[in-house]
């Protein structure tokens, strides 16, 4: 049977495809036969995925400009015409967003709301997949094994940007039937995400590389933190069922048939310390230099999501774990640093080998 069928030929517009996991997106979308237009900023960061694996040549169209833009955003999407919307652009970091929290505010919030009044506007579109976080919980220290019925809240900018993006998005799910407007707004929360071609600042594999490469100490803030880790692949794999789900008509025909929001988290035996994480990653390439500097900021020191309900509904279940996440990342870093004109290459046999796996 044909994983994904509702996929080929489909136009999707991917938003956010200069980042890291928008470029793992295309990579998986291309593999199914999906026709991509990618809507973006240019690339956040140099070095990025985005042009070490030639994401650009898996694009149907290639637009770059701000989705806080609310006019172009609209006469963008109603002028393309897509069937389906994977929405991923977003200020991604908690750092920062002390920082910027104005922008992280607008991009994660009016950003979003940008999108879903394009989405809204223009009928070819049955569906849009929102992409969120799992920080989007109120976490209290409490309570830290959230399932998608908790409470959402944010203690930091960024993690309250992203619950307030979930408020848009649900009213605007509610309002639909008001609007006699047959569509799909469903929404995906992600642990944290591991894998080749991530740039970013303040994240711990990229800091890692960086530390290796510049032969200077990897500065740690909060060694004991645990964290939902898994591999990009399998977020990625959870968008595509959604993205199926609705072009095939399934979630219409479902008891919630305008969409809800769904959780992608690994086992629980992988929501490890950020220390088992240093301890596998050297294993598997080689030891870095730590320097333990206390964080100035908030970070929650526990966090797990409950991903039953996709994997009972939806069938999803991540095909690798932490062990095999962190072979494959490290395989990833260590050809940037022998042989990058194979990265594309690489990206691209590990995304087949992932998926080949759920046939």
């Amino acid at each position: 049977m044909t994983l994904f069928p509702a996929l080929k030929d489909a136009d999707i517009l991917v938003t956010g495809h200069t980042g890291f996991t928008g470029g793992w997106v295309c990579f998986a979308l291309r593999q199914f036969g999906a026709r991509i237009h990618g809507l973006a900023l240019p690339p956040a960061t140099t070095p990025s995925l985005f042009h070490l694996a030639n994401v650009e040549a898996l694009l149907t169209s290639h637009t770059l400009f701000d989705i806080a833009d609310h006019r172009t955003v609209i006469e963008h999407v109603t002028a393309l015409k897509p069937q389906a919307i994977l929405h991923l652009a977003a200020q991604p970091l908690v750092l920062p967003s002390y920082d910027d929290p104005l922008g992280t505010f607008q991009t994660n919030v009016m950003g979003t709301v940008n999108i879903l009044e394009a989405a809204r506007r223009t009928e070819s579109v049955k569906g849009v997949v929102t992409i969120t976080t799992d920080k989007v919980y109120a976490n209290k220290g409490r309570h830290n094994h959230f399932n998608e019925t908790d409470r959402i809240g944010g203690h930091d900018p960024y993690s309250a940007s992203k619950a307030a993006a979930e408020m848009a998005i649900d009213g605007y799910r509610l309002s639909l039937p008001s609007w006699h407007r047959d569509m799909v707004i469903d929404t995906a929360r992600g642990g944290n995400i591991i894998g080749g071609g991530d740039w970013s600042t303040n994240r711990l594999i990229p800091d890692y590389a960086r530390a290796l490469s510049s032969n200077t100490p990897l500065l740690i803030r909060n060694p004991q933190a645990t964290r939902p880790w898994q591999h990009v692949l399998c977020l990625v794999h959870g968008y595509l069922v959604l993205l199926n789900r609705l072009l095939s008509g399934e979630t219409q025909k479902s008891a919630e048939p305008y969409g809800e929001a769904w959780n992608f988290g690994p086992a629980p035996s992988d929501c490890v310390s950020v220390d088992s994480i240093l301890d596998k990653i050297g294993q598997s390439w080689r030891r870095a230099n730590l320097e333990m500097v206390p964080s100035a900021v908030h970070e929650a020191r526990t966090l797990e999501i409950d991903a039953t309900k996709a994997k009972q509904r939806l069938g999803w279940q991540p095909k690798i774990g932490i062990d095999e996440a962190i072979l494959l990342t490290a395989e990833w870093y260590k050809t940037h640093e022998h042989e990058p004109e194979r990265l594309g290459a690489l990206t691209e046999r590990q995304t087949e080998s992932y998926f080949s796996q759920l046939s």
